[in-house]
């Protein structure tokens, strides 16, 4: 999430919330990591699919902008890792405002 103090505009729907981003999830039957610069920018999801064979014997289970994992030790925190590092809070920000342009 990005927090408000960094993007006081907040989320769309829910101004007075803050500004999804990257998550982590627990759900019944899986752990889930909602990285939403992997539905925004192309060239991240296809960096991503081609370098997770390299980190994984498991098959990629993914949704829009989720990683869904059933172990935890399917979890690539190494790749994970560099894929946080690849979109920063800025990077993310301009790009949902050119998706969401406020109406003032």
């Amino acid at each position: 999430m990005i927090s408000l103090q960094l993007y006081p505009a907040g989320y769309h729907c829910t101004t007075q919330q803050a500004l999804p981003f990257i998550n982590i999830g627990s759900q019944k039957n899986f752990i889930v990591i909602h990285h939403l610069g992997l539905y925004a920018f192309t060239d991240l999801l296809e960096w991503f699919q081609a370098e997770y064979p390299k980190y994984s014997k498991y098959k990629l289970d993914m949704g829009k902008g989720c990683v869904r994992f059933k172990k935890l030790d399917a979890i690539p925190y190494e790749l994970i890792a560099e894929l946080i590092k690849k979109v920063t809070p800025q990077q993310w920000i301009e790009q949902y405002e050119k998706v969401y342009k406020r109406k003032g």
